[in-house]
């Protein structure tokens, strides 16, 4: 893996409409098509934070990639292809840009919530259940600590937001916003491919904590759609490290959670710089997330 590169921190794609800059990736409108440009921003407390992680979008994007092939099986995606030799031809100027961290993607009608699923008590779910002995309206049995194992996976969906904070919401709420058919299958769905990806990563040596996936219909159809199971959207825990009673050593972005938390920051923009040594550290764990899902570094 060679050194580090500078940070994309925002891309600039002349002749493209641009369709709307997320927290991290950049959405393009070509019209049958989108392009996602993954770039190297980094949020956390869904404050965007000045300082971008190298390499950072182009885990991401082979992370998607990567699960988006390995699950079309449970359900459809919106992955056209990852590969910028195949993109359409008013592209080609951008390829050097877009290679490693781009992907051309169908158009869906996405289902605004954010489908949750717990295997293990971290996070929001566990402030939550420390104050109320539930998440997101689920009932879990008492005596839990930080980092515990849940005695079966849970679906906890959240609101969706661009700007600002998701929100947890009980399961009767995103019923009322999707409707109950729909809700019941994105529930279903969501356990499904949490079982699935939580099973491969044991077997190399991960626990998948949590993860979380967005949704959209695609000519009637519910596909899975935005990025999928990558260290920003997944909680990943070394298996031989694992030891419940507080915070776990993570592959994720707690790294940088933990650091901000150190700091005066009330977690409202604008989010203050990261140190170098914070950055790198945070650049080897998502390339060491990536390393040991696929069983390969990184493309150069």
């Amino acid at each position: 893996m060679s050194a580090a590169t500078s940070p994309l921190r925002e891309s600039r794609l002349p002749g493209l409409t641009l369709f709307r800059r997320g927290k991290v990736r950049d959405v393009y409108d070509l019209g049958e098509h989108l392009l996602f440009v993954a770039t190297d921003r980094i949020s956390a407390f869904d404050v965007v934070l000045p300082t971008g992680i190298p390499d950072k979008g182009r885990v991401l994007s082979g992370l998607s990639a990567f699960w988006f092939e390995r699950t079309r099986g449970i359900v459809p995606n919106h992955l056209v292809t990852a590969d910028p030799a195949r993109f359409p031809k008013a592209l080609a100027p951008h390829r050097p840009l877009l290679a490693g961290r781009s992907m051309l993607v169908r158009k869906a009608e996405v289902f605004p919530v954010e489908c949750v699923v717990r295997g293990y008590l971290a996070g929001s779910g566990w402030r939550e259940y420390r104050e109320t002995g539930r998440v997101c309206g689920v009932l879990l049995p008492g005596g839990l600590c930080d980092g515990d194992r849940l005695p079966e996976p849970i679906f906890t969906p959240a609101t969706k937001a661009e700007q600002g904070h998701d929100e947890n919401i009980p399961f009767e709420r995103m019923e009322a916003i999707v409707g109950r058919d729909a809700a019941a299958q994105l529930r279903r769905t969501s356990l499904d491919l949490y079982g699935f990806a939580r099973g491969y990563a044991r077997e190399r040596g991960l626990i998948l904590a949590d993860t979380k996936f967005e949704f959209g219909r695609i000519e009637g159809e519910i596909a899975l759609v935005d990025e999928a199971l990558t260290p920003d959207s997944s909680r990943y825990w070394p298996a031989d490290r694992w030891k419940p009673g507080g915070a776990q050593p993570s592959f994720d972005k707690q790294f940088v959670r933990d650091y901000l938390d150190s700091l005066k920051w009330n977690h409202t923009p604008p989010g203050p710089d990261l140190p170098p040594g914070v950055v790198e550290k945070t650049r080897e764990k998502y390339l060491a997330a990536y390393r040991i899902l696929t069983g390969r570094d990184l493309p150069t």
